[in-house]
């Protein structure tokens, strides 16, 4: 069992030699309440007060515009925060997280779950002892397939070998002929499937080299929108599932925490149909890269079927594409 057959052009693979993909609940929508730099949290409790003030009335308007629902059903919406402890970790989660999660409630918020960066990335400096810790931006990376622009010639090398990702074609680097060619002349940059002028865009996903990259914030925040949607796996199995922790004392070591944690017991499913995310608007030219990479992530298409099937069944069918499942608040001032 398992085997695939091949044939004169045709290859028949049995269903059981492909690996299960794991189902995993869904929420409607997963509001994230906000994404600080440890610089942030090293202001001290004001500068967190401050956050969750300005966040407060836009989750009100975020939980809001989810709609009407089927009759019957209730919103089932989660709320989550991510911690940058992959670019750097100025203070230990003991010193950290009460404060912050004491500034939430202030407001009136209250997070669900709480998400380290660093387990976008990949596997823990222990070994990975725990499947949770798959490396997923590596996974995310050998999914993605790159929107050829038009006229492209296969010149270009492939991100797997750049580290960068376009939304079109780049400006060529030289002539591709002697000063003869007349064309050879400076050529803009295009974005492809531009409305009239081009917003064009070259993310970098990582730097430094092949054994030892340092993934970009635009590509993790790629990775963390994936997860939130329900629509990674590895071999199969889901990924970054949560772990209850509700005891309130936190440790002084980031990796003896698990990736997420799920603070509140009665919170509705971390993974969700739709993500929301509220955070300070210097996120914005972070999160134009994080929608360029979603675009062209191939995602597994039974884990896309389980979310399609799911949502129509609520009578909250999801858009085809998984770029506009997500959303984003920008509010002044925070």
């Amino acid at each position: 069992m398992g085997a695939v057959v091949k044939g004169p052009g045709t290859a028949f693979r049995e269903s059981s030699a492909d690996p299960r993909t794991e189902s995993v609940p869904f929420s409607h929508l997963s509001l994230e309440l906000g994404h600080l730099y440890m610089e942030d949290f090293a202001e001290g409790p004001t500068r967190l007060r401050r956050h969750f003030a300005a966040v407060r009335p836009w989750v009100e308007a975020a939980r809001a515009g989810l709609g009407p629902l089927a009759p019957g059903r209730r919103p089932r919406i989660s709320t989550c925060f991510l911690i940058d402890d992959y670019f750097s970790r100025l203070s230990t989660p003991a010193e950290l997280i009460p404060p912050l999660l004491e500034a939430a409630a202030e407001a009136g918020l209250t997070i669900d779950y709480l998400a380290r960066e660093s387990g976008c990335a990949g596997p823990a400096a222990d070994g990975s002892r725990h499947r949770d810790r798959a490396v997923l931006a590596e996974s995310v990376l050998h999914r993605l397939v790159e929107s050829p622009p038009p006229g492209s010639n296969g010149f270009r090398p492939p991100v797997g070998r750049t580290g960068w990702l376009t939304n079109g074609r780049r400006t060529p680097s030289q002539r591709t002929s002697a000063a003869l060619d007349a064309t050879g002349v400076w050529q803009p940059p295009s974005e492809t499937e531009a409305r009239g002028h081009s917003v064009f865009l070259d993310v970098e996903l990582w730097n430094g080299p092949e054994d030892g990259r340092t993934w970009s914030c635009a590509f993790l925040a790629a990775v963390w929108q994936l997860v939130r949607l329900g629509l990674l796996r590895h071999n199969g199995a889901a990924v970054l599932t949560p772990v209850r922790w509700e005891d309130g004392t936190f440790p002084a070591d980031w990796d003896a925490l698990p990736p997420v944690l799920r603070l509140n017991p009665s919170a509705t499913p971390f993974t969700a149909y739709a993500t929301c995310s509220v955070l300070p608007s210097r996120f914005l030219p972070v999160e134009h890269a994080v929608r360029v990479i979603l675009d062209q992530v191939h995602v597994e298409a039974e884990a896309l079927a389980q979310v399609a099937e799911r949502s129509a069944g609520e009578g909250f069918p999801v858009p085809a594409g998984v770029v506009d499942r997500t959303s984003y608040v920008f509010p002044p001032g925070l």
